[in-house]
């Protein structure tokens, strides 16, 4: 990536904490899929519209996923009630936008501060996608992996980056609100010998003075189901 490539949050923080989770989960999952029935969950990226028209390209970089903890109650670090729209961006505190999972705090703690029991899973290469391809019906499978069966309230994207470029030549800041994960306050099944697909759909919203929010579209997201066999 170019020089423009700018990390989002607390990175040091967040490989502490990486760090120590994937160690903790590791032998967790090892004792707890013991036994125990397997699904596949796929993760996949879109872009709804929002001022994604502003760019010639923005590539936003995931390095993992957290899942909310099996059988919890939703909600994640927000409850998602804007009804489905992509915010207007037009908020004086980047972090108080619920459906992204902030608790509005500027002090870059959103993921010490986040639900207990959730699981993180780290890619083995950081995904880049450039969301102004993804528009319309277009997706991007950025993750499949083999997962226990059960019921998960909500998904969350590590955004670690972006690069972004203007249509007009410029550069443009695109953040994260409060820094915090991408929450995505879909409820999903894991289910034995069988696909989830789970579509994030998030698009950039302006704020002015060249500066831009990645802002989660609820209404988009999508989640289907099919054995794997493709029936």
């Amino acid at each position: 990536m170019s020089d423009r490539f700018e990390r989002l949050g607390a990175i040091g923080r967040r490989e502490y904490l990486r760090a120590t989770g994937a160690a903790a989960l590791g032998t967790a999952g090892l004792a707890g899929c013991v036994g125990r029935a397997t699904g596949t969950l796929a993760t996949s990226i879109t872009d709804q519209p929002a001022d994604i028209g502003d760019f010639e390209s923005l590539v936003v970089t995931i390095d993992g996923i957290w899942l909310g903890p099996e059988g919890g109650d939703g909600g994640g670090e927000g409850d998602g009630d804007d009804e489905g729209d992509v915010d207007d961006g037009n908020e004086t505190d980047p972090g108080d936008g619920n459906e992204t999972g902030s608790d509005g705090s500027d002090d870059e703690s959103s993921d010490e501060d986040g639900p207990q029991g959730r699981e993180y899973h780290e890619f083995d290469e950081p995904q880049e996608a450039d969301l102004v391809r993804l528009q319309g019906e277009k997706t991007q499978l950025i993750d499949e992996r083999e997962l226990t069966i059960g019921t998960y309230p909500y998904l969350q994207l590590d955004v670690s980056g972006t690069d972004a470029t203007l249509a007009d030549g410029g550069e443009a800041t695109v953040e994260l609100p409060g820094n915090a994960p991408l929450t995505f306050n879909q409820e999903f099944e894991i289910r034995e010998e069988s696909v989830t697909s789970f579509t994030a759909d998030f698009a950039p919203v302006e704020r002015g003075n060249g500066t831009y929010l990645l802002r989660p579209v609820p209404r988009g997201i999508e989640v289907t189901y099919e054995s794997d066999g493709g029936e």
